[in-house]
């Protein structure tokens, strides 16, 4: 699909779903990419579909390698705290048929990915810290900072 009709897509998307900034989207688009190069590398020239596992590695290499220390930061400020939002960025963009799926492909098939502590933030720690335990829970919390109450 052509930028121009992409962004205009996104506009309609956002509006929906303002969740997640267009930024995420475009990283998203660009993950895919990334994943589906590597894959048909690795699959000597044959394309075939990627499942969501596949494209939360894809994500995960993509950003570390784009983005590094700064990667959770990032998807702070686009919406992004766990994988299953991939999920959902994903699912925005086949309900628009920007993306396609097959019959056994769900938002699913995004939950329980990693722990997003352990994908970006542990690669860049001192190795006298890479060992310690995550310092932040599995899912950060969702919602508005100021609704939150303190534990």
């Amino acid at each position: 699909m052509q930028g121009v009709d992409l962004d205009d897509m996104l506009e309609k998307i956002i509006a929906e779903d303002p969740r997640y900034k267009r930024e995420a989207y475009h990283f998203v688009r660009e993950a895919l990419d990334h994943t589906q190069k590597k894959l048909t590398k690795q699959e000597r020239g044959t394309v075939r579909h990627v499942s969501g596992q596949e494209l939360l590695e894809g994500i995960r290499e993509f950003a570390v390698g784009q983005y590094g220390p700064m990667t959770v930061t990032l998807f702070d400020d686009w919406g992004i705290s766990r994988c299953e939002d991939f999920g959902e960025i994903v699912f925005n963009l086949v309900e628009r048929n920007v993306l396609a799926k097959t019959e056994s492909d769900t938002r699913q098939d995004f939950a329980g990915g990693y722990n997003f502590h352990d994908a970006f933030v542990r690669p860049f720690l001192p190795p006298s810290r890479q060992n310690l335990p995550s310092a932040r829970p599995l899912e950060a919390p969702r919602g508005n900072p100021a609704q939150r109450k303190l534990q």
